[in-house]
């Protein structure tokens, strides 16, 4: 039977990629729950396009903006960039595994792909990682036809797809550097490194100049967040550091499916004690992905780690997986791995239906509720915006507390109105704090909406206003106990931008030294 499945698979693979297609859209189209809270912060970034942001360089802003732009301000349009991406992404995932292995593999490599449930959360959900899967495995198919197919024009195409996949995300570096030291390693490849490789890196370093100068423009915040991920900046104990892993460990096999899972990262210890006797094709694979997961999985023993880090280094680790299946690895295992994983794929695309039939729906033990409240929120805090000043064009919005709350507002209030965010630490914390404050609006009110009683209000906030009042309680959807205030200042004299006041006074201290 499976032997079937394979081989109707290579014959057929346009027919496979447009009945997954189709099956997204549906999901995608009928499921009816909110953005997440990155969702709408890009899509925030979107509304001023850009060479970079806060956080991460600015593709998934440029596919938000073009979606929107033609479509609308919608949440499936938001959403509709992951359609383009996946599809795109599952046809270069075969053809690089069919360029290693052979049909069959590759076969055997997309039904395990198709098995993962990031598969279905990569291409649902409009974050960094629908770009950079899609743009990385490009990368690697035109890197492998570069390197054993001595195809002269695939070293350009590797280099512009790795540029798309680093305007996508800091992680792209990890393409030349790892090709580095696979070329460096291989004697018989190691010519390429005269030239080859830089007309491949050419176009990284064009993509990296404008991001480098918006940073230079910007106090290099993008490289301060990405640093302030590593290390530990406050004393662990041991018990934590071993939670820590544990909880990245269980996000790994909840993403991938536990034995699928399992077996990838078997197959990347067997590269460690095994590396000389694998072919130069399986080197480069085990060098693109691998052994990069190896590497985050022991950083997870000393910090904590981001789950999704791992991800696109998992898509070379699925082709080795397959390779190894093809002659004769595995064979049951695999089976057992795809039916397994099959079963949470289809989980994960009925959970709304089975919350609705065991009455979890709304409760504590229900995943999707983060994805509902938001335009509910909204909805309400616009009722009493009305209620309050009924002409909203003379009034703009402060949020208080977690950028989500900034940018869900401005998805989801009918204006889309630009909200501002109040900072009090003093540090650049978001996207928000880049962008200037509202001083334009000198003079007008404000709707101030957070989860802080009044007397949690900053006071610098207060005064900058001539009134400052209560003028709603909102229900939290996700936590009945912690209600948000919806707050009204009148007449604002001048804004207390705790960022500004912050970089003036480290000059005045740095001109004094």
């Amino acid at each position: 039977m499976l032997e079937k499945v394979l081989r109707w698979i290579d014959t057929h693979l346009p027919s496979l990629l447009i009945a997954v297609l189709l099956l997204r859209a549906g999901f995608l189209f009928g499921n009816g729950l909110n953005l997440i809270g990155d969702e709408s912060y890009y899509w925030d970034w979107s509304r001023r396009p850009d060479w970079c942001y806060y956080s991460k360089p600015p593709m998934v802003a440029w596919l938000i903006g073009a979606a929107t732009w033609l479509f609308g301000d919608y949440t499936p349009v938001v959403r509709l960039p992951t359609l383009l991406l996946g599809t795109i992404f599952l046809f270069y995932f075969h053809a690089t595994a069919k360029a290693f292995f052979g049909a069959r593999a590759a076969a055997m490599a997309l039904l395990l792909m198709l098995a993962t449930p990031i598969n279905v959360l990569a291409n649902f959900l409009m974050t960094i990682d629908a770009p950079l899967y899609c743009f990385w495995v490009m990368a690697l198919y035109y890197l492998r036809r570069a390197l054993f197919d001595q195809d002269a024009k695939a070293w350009l195409w590797a280099g512009c797809a790795s540029a798309a996949a680093l305007l996508s995300k800091q992680a792209a570096i990890a393409l030349p550097v790892m090709l580095l030291i696979f070329l460096a390693y291989e004697p018989k490849r190691r010519h390429y490194l005269k030239r080859e490789y830089w007309l491949y890196l050419l176009p990284m370093l064009l993509a990296a100049v404008p991001i480098l100068w918006w940073n230079q423009q910007h106090d290099w915040v993008m490289f301060g967040h990405s640093k302030g991920h590593f290390g530990t900046h406050e004393a662990t104990s041991l018990t934590q550091h071993f939670q820590h892993a544990r909880d990245f460990m269980l996000y790994q096999l909840l993403l991938l499916s536990p034995v699928i899972c399992i077996l990838v990262i078997w197959t990347s210890l067997q590269g460690v004690w095994g590396f000389k006797r694998l072919s130069a094709e399986q080197q480069f694979l085990w060098l693109m992905g691998p052994v990069l997961v190896l590497a985050i999985l022991l950083l997870s023993l000393l910090q904590k780690v981001q789950g999704n880090w791992p991800m696109p280094f998992y898509i070379s680790g699925l082709i080795l997986l397959a390779g190894s299946w093809a002659v004769g690895v595995w064979k049951k295992t695999v089976k057992f791995a795809l039916g397994f994983g099959y079963v949470m794929v289809m989980m994960t695309y009925i959970l709304p239906v089975l919350l609705q039939a065991f009455d979890l729906k709304d409760t504590a033990l229900d995943p999707t509720k983060r994805f509902k409240s938001w335009q509910q929120l909204a909805t309400d805090v616009h009722f009493e915006r009305l209620i309050a000043q009924p002409n909203l064009d003379d009034a703009f919005i402060v949020a208080l507390g977690h950028r989500y709350l900034a940018s869900e507002l401005g998805f989801y209030l009918p204006d889309h109105p630009q909200v501002y965010r109040y900072e009090e630490s003093g540090q650049v914390a978001s996207q928000y704090e880049v962008w200037p404050g509202p001083e334009k609006y000198l003079g007008k009110n404000a709707f101030i909406i957070g989860e802080r009683p009044e007397e949690g209000v900053p006071q610098a906030l207060k005064e900058a206003f001539n009134r400052f009042r209560l003028v709603a309680e909102v229900e939290n959807p996700n936590n009945p106990n912690s209600p948000y205030f919806v707050y009204l200042g009148e007449n604002l004299r001048a804004w207390p931008d705790p960022v500004k006041q912050a970089a003036t006074k480290e000059k005045h201290a740095a001109s004094k030294n």
